[in-house]
């Protein structure tokens, strides 16, 4: 038989050209001939000719991914996750020898509806959707949250200088060019998730509501909020225009408006909703909520230090640059005004825990993590030694169930150790880079207090996590 293939994995790195190898190699191995094609993060390679797909006994789609499947109407098409084309090879192929695969018929615009409907219950069978639609977006997020991230570590540790404000870099500065560039990168994050997670719900007429309600959800100003919704407002945002766009699609209407749904009414009606809905709905809970955790910080301030900053740890961990890790990094900010500079101590501790320590934790537990996910540890790094909370993102998007927690923990143990060694930070930023500018009391014990909670992230992510290819 010839056959041809397709492999897609979210991330588009080590599991498509698993898949890929284990697929030639047993149709090789069992007398077949096929043909490969690689849908990675750099792109296509080896795509599939139209003289191929003419020629072609069979068709084998081994994605977590949406694959336009279009090209192959009237051929035999199997359809699988990327971890069956790495585990079965052998099993699929011999469907194709027992003549078990049924052909794939493109449909009319209105039978399609229930054949889109029939294929999505059947993969859902097989991986959970949710997870395969976050996934999409957190694959397309991460070149910006690494890019953003490292560009912003070189600028302050090379070019800041300490101020009263925090680490300033002069405006005449290159440095301020290359942070200014490293911040438009992490402003195309928010909503770069969103508008892939819609994409991978509703296809490509869910890329600009997605993207849009990325980017309100991101920016506070919308719903009055000094602190906008971060990557977990842009997660809402993306599964909200997802659902949205598909609703639209199912709406039956005239031929003569069909040719303009997809480019012109689902994207406007469509943006339109979800910008209402977080604008009038969710946004205004958010605010509320922000301002009500503001205020119990506040009132904690004559309470236990070890439970203030127990709170200050798990606030900042929590969602790694969102609304919640900022109240608790304004809290701390104010109180140097008010000369409480041991307030922000421990939190200028908190911010670099989670990507050092799980930055670290790939390091010592390379089979928890995928290839991706170890380069974007080496990057995790580089962000907490300049106190870039984000870094941890990443890896908190793909598995938040164990990550978050363990980064909770470790923020939370490294504040309690700087809060009762009286570590004292004078400017509003944290990690090692404030250290170096003597920006902190007591450097010995907050250098222990990174490393403590450093390590107790680490061990905790690498205990909770299964091998990749135990989980996958």
């Amino acid at each position: 038989m010839k056959l041809v293939a397709i492999t897609s994995c979210p991330n588009g790195i080590a599991h498509t050209y698993m898949a890929a190898e284990k697929l030639a190699k047993t149709a090789e191995k069992m007398g077949h001939t096929i043909k490969v094609e690689t849908q990675g993060s750099i792109g296509v390679e080896n795509e599939l000719t139209t003289e191929d797909i003419k020629n072609a006994d069979g068709v084998i789609i081994a994605a977590d991914k949406q694959v336009d499947k279009s090209r192959f109407h009237g051929k035999r098409l199997l359809e699988v996750s990327v971890t069956d084309g790495i585990r079965r090879p052998e099993e699929l192929i011999a469907q194709f020898e027992k003549n078990e695969v049924p052909v794939y018929m493109e449909q009319t615009a209105a039978m399609k509806l229930k054949s889109v409907e029939e294929v999505k219950k059947e993969r859902s069978q097989k991986q959970n959707p949710v997870y395969r639609n976050l996934m999409n977006g957190v694959s397309y997020m991460i070149p910006f949250v690494v890019i953003g991230g490292l560009l912003i570590a070189l600028s302050l540790a090379i070019g800041g200088e300490p101020t009263a404000k925090g680490l300033v870099i002069p405006k005449e500065s290159i440095w301020n060019h290359i942070f200014n560039v490293g911040a438009a990168s992490f402003t195309f994050m928010v909503p770069i998730l969103a508008g892939y997670i819609a994409v991978s719900i509703a296809d490509r007429p869910g890329l600009a509501p997605g993207m849009v309600g990325g980017y309100i959800a991101a920016n506070g100003s919308f719903y009055g909020s000094q602190a906008g919704a971060g990557f977990i407002g842009g997660i809402i945002a993306g599964f909200l225009a997802g659902y949205i766009v598909k609703a639209i699609k199912s709406i039956r209407v005239p031929q003569v408006i069909q040719p303009i749904m997809p480019i012109l009414i689902i994207p406007l009606c469509s943006s339109l909703l979800v910008a209402a809905i977080f604008i009038f709905i969710l946004g205004q809970p958010i605010a509320g909520i922000m301002e009500g955790l503001t205020s119990w910080l506040n009132s904690m301030q004559g309470a236990s230090k070890v439970v203030l900053a127990m709170i200050l740890g798990a606030m900042i961990s929590f969602d790694m640059g969102g609304p919640v890790n900022k109240v608790a990094f304004l809290f701390g900010s104010a109180m140097i005004a008010q000369g409480h500079a041991d307030i922000m101590g421990p939190i200028a501790v908190a911010i670099c825990i989670p990507p050092l320590g799980l930055g670290l934790a790939t390091l010592l537990g390379k089979k928890k993590f995928t290839n991706e996910e170890r380069e974007a540890g080496k990057a995790a790094l580089a962000m907490g030694l300049v106190g870039i909370t984000e870094g941890a993102i990443p890896f908190a998007a793909r598995d938040p169930l164990r990550v978050i927690p363990s980064i909770m923990v470790g923020s939370m143990v490294g504040a309690v150790i700087a809060m009762l060694s009286r570590v004292a930070d004078h400017v509003p930023h944290g990690g090692p880079i404030v250290a170096v500018f003597q920006a902190v009391d007591h450097v010995l014990m907050f250098f222990v207090s990174i490393i403590i909670g450093m390590i107790v992230t680490a061990l905790l992510v690498n205990i909770l996590k299964k091998p990749v290819d135990a989980d996958n």
